[in-house]
């Protein structure tokens, strides 16, 4: 039996080598680092924010995907989101009601001209199929997929209500049941089905995209698994890669919720735990901690298309915010993206700023050969420094409000370490300065705001 099992397995390994070896600049795990990302062929880390989720429906597009591309950023979200004021369904409308036999030009245009901008500036996009809010409430009353709205099916046929007021987390809508194992709605699935194909269409022949099944979704792992099945069976039809995965509502990592990710490595490729970035501090960093080592067992890139907090919304201050984008770089994980405003501070002249000092952070050193160790770090008080290193070789500490903390230095090899400080606020360097090498290190922050540290042996003036 053991025989059998480890046979498929290669066999597997085999033909999705194939696929791979054939499509290599496609986004796709590191082959150095499974934990982080790779890019036409090069490790890369994802930061990103924007003004709005779903992207390809605003207007001055470009314009906003160059102010992004200009700060060192390269990651943005793509919610299949039609709600907001000024955009379009993806279908047809006659009369009163939509054809979901017939699709709305405008609304796949768009999608293709989004799709093809930010290729042109290597700016991966995570797709979220199925927009949750737009389900709901409000916006099921005008959603195309409501049988009341379109001509295609009615509720009896259909198995789906004409009204849901209450909140996605209550999962009262049906339409989230249509999978087999479910309530296998086959009527509504076709139209889901020919949603779906239509998107692939557009987006399997770029190979920047990342996909992933829902926003914040409750329903049960079925749904979720169903679509990610779908979508790398089309994409293997097509000769095509594809990364997926889902994204669950609780903020809490260790929700039996998250196991639909975490624990099925061969339906999902990475995990996303922008979730997490509703909790703060030390919990926000030890969370996202405990789930790295979970995925130690089949290591793939943790994502954060949704990093909150912004002064006045609901989600914590603008310096929350800021603080869990710069843990997420610092906790190890492959992405990091400022949530759109209020709910995080999008692309504003500060997200700006914290994009582009964490990208001359992240190029000082390799990042994508380090890992998180706090526990070379002493002397620290809660939330005080994050450590990332390479041991022997490499240490960036972040500090987010200052402080003073020792570093175990003892694994650095050569004459010298090369310490750099950072001023992450202004985004300017201090000059370099030569530590002994071999030994423990007084770390001090040269002011109160954020800073960083970067390490590096055998080099220094």
């Amino acid at each position: 039996m053991r025989t059998r099992v480890l046979l498929g397995m290669l066999a597997v390994w085999a033909m999705a080598s194939a696929v791979w070896g054939a499509d290599a600049d496609r986004i796709q795990p590191w082959t150095g680092n499974a934990h982080y990302w790779q890019f036409k062929g090069k490790p890369v880390l994802l930061l990103g924010g924007s003004v709005e989720d779903n992207l390809f429906q605003i207007p001055g597009l470009a314009e906003h995907l160059d102010t992004l591309a200009s700060c060192g950023g390269n990651y943005v979200r793509c919610t299949m989101s039609c709600r907001d004021d000024g955009n379009v369904w993806p279908f047809a409308k006659k009369g009163d009601t939509y054809d979901l036999e017939q699709f709305a030009p405008e609304f796949w245009r768009r999608f293709e001209v989004f799709l093809s901008e930010t290729a042109r500036r290597d700016i991966i996009v995570q797709i979220e199929v199925w927009a949750t809010f737009d389900y709901y409430r409000d916006i099921w009353d005008r959603n195309p997929f409501n049988p009341k709205n379109n001509r295609n099916y009615d509720a009896k046929d259909s198995g789906l209500p004409l009204e849901v007021k209450t909140h996605p987390t209550r999962t009262e809508n049906d339409f989230f049941r249509s999978a087999p194992g479910a309530k296998d709605l086959k009527v509504v699935r076709r139209y889901q089905e020919r949603f779906v194909e239509k998107m692939l269409s557009i987006s399997l022949p770029h190979a920047h995209v990342l996909y992933c099944m829902d926003n914040e979704t409750s329903v049960t792992p079925t749904w979720g698994a169903y679509w990610a099945d779908f979508i790398r069976a089309k994409a293997k039809a097509a000769g095509k890669r594809v990364e997926v995965t889902e994204m669950w509502d609780k903020w809490d990592l260790a929700h039996p919720q998250h196991n639909g990710t975490f624990d099925h490595p061969e339906t999902y490729s990475f995990v996303d735990i922008s979730q997490n970035n509703h909790n703060k501090r030390q919990v926000h960093y030890d969370n996202m901690q405990k789930q790295r080592r979970r995925v130690a067992k089949a290591v793939r890139p943790m994502n954060n298309v949704k990093v909150y907090g912004a002064d006045g919304g609901r989600f914590g201050e603008t310096r929350d915010g800021i603080e869990r984008f710069w843990r997420n770089v610092f906790g190890g994980c492959a992405s990091t993206r400022f949530h759109r405003p209020d709910s995080g501070i999008g692309l504003s002249a500060r997200a700006q700023r914290m994009i582009r000092s964490a990208r001359n952070v992240t190029d000082a050193f390799t990042v994508f050969a380090c890992e998180p160790r706090p526990d070379l770090l002493a002397e620290r008080a809660e939330n005080e420094a994050y450590c990332l290193a390479q041991p022997g070789k490499q240490v960036a500490v972040y500090f987010p409000r200052g402080g003073e903390v020792t570093l175990d230095a003892s694994a650095t090899k050569g004459p010298a370490l090369a310490l750099r400080w950072y001023d992450i606020d202004t985004g300017q360097w201090r000059p370099a300065k030569t530590l002994g090498g071999g030994k423990t290190v007084r770390l001090k922050a040269p002011g109160g705001g954020q800073w960083a540290a970067v390490i590096v042996a055998g080099e220094g003036e």
